[in-house]
């Protein structure tokens, strides 16, 4: 019989991100990471031992739980949003899960106009999850920001059997296009080792060399 993976002992939602969840319900405009997928950020983050991971979609908080969750301890989560109340209930997420106020570092804008201003190699992951059609300006600006040997990882990017793309997020202008766009940068660039993953929406990943 076949194993949803969402249902897998190893991806089970605890009580923190169960409430992170039931907020995002409650404030409505974003979706929370499918649980195996969650466990594939927390997989990334302490397979490459990651200390600094700067996260496009701050959402209920839901995702960046599973990326602290991965790092190493004391790592610090950039988490960018433009929504300030995204940002007021994804620290009370955190908090529940047990991470300092110091462990996440959140910052209201553009990720287009933040990523920017910060460092260059500074991070070990780098994990998009809004605005798909800006998914390969997402990639060259993460690509920057990005070790040696650090991860990228693109969200609800994964093709349906009609050649369309999964997800509720796909109603927004741009997003398959940029989906496409972003998969065929991917495949090409020879300073990655690419991966797709078809966990809940699909996720597209990569090591840079």
């Amino acid at each position: 019989m076949a194993i949803n993976p969402d249902e897998a002992e190893f991806a089970v939602e605890d009580e923190p991100l169960l409430t992170a969840r039931a907020n995002a319900e409650d404030l409505g405009g974003t979706d929370p990471v499918a649980p195996a997928t969650g466990a594939v950020l927390r997989f990334f983050a302490a397979a490459i031992a990651a200390r600094s991971v700067v996260e496009i979609g701050t959402g209920c908080g839901s995702s960046g739980i599973w990326l602290l969750r991965g790092m190493r301890p004391g790592g610090v989560l950039t988490s960018v949003d433009t929504e300030p109340e995204y940002h007021r209930v994804a620290r009370k997420a955190f908090a529940q899960a047990g991470f300092a106020a110091n462990q996440a570092r959140l910052i209201i804008g553009s990720a287009l106009d933040v990523l920017p201003r910060l460092s260059d190699g500074a991070y070990d992951m780098v994990f998009c999850d809004a605005d798909r059609g800006s998914y390969p300006e997402y990639l060259t600006a993460g690509l920057r920001l990005l070790r040696a040997g650090g991860a990228i990882v693109f969200d609800d990017a994964w093709p349906g059997d009609d050649g369309d793309y999964l997800g509720d997020p796909y109603r927004e202008t741009g997003g398959p296009a940029g989906v496409r766009e972003l998969a065929e940068m991917v495949r090409i660039d020879e300073r990655l080792v690419p991966l797709r993953l078809a966990v809940a929406g699909g996720l597209i990943a990569a090591i840079k060399r």
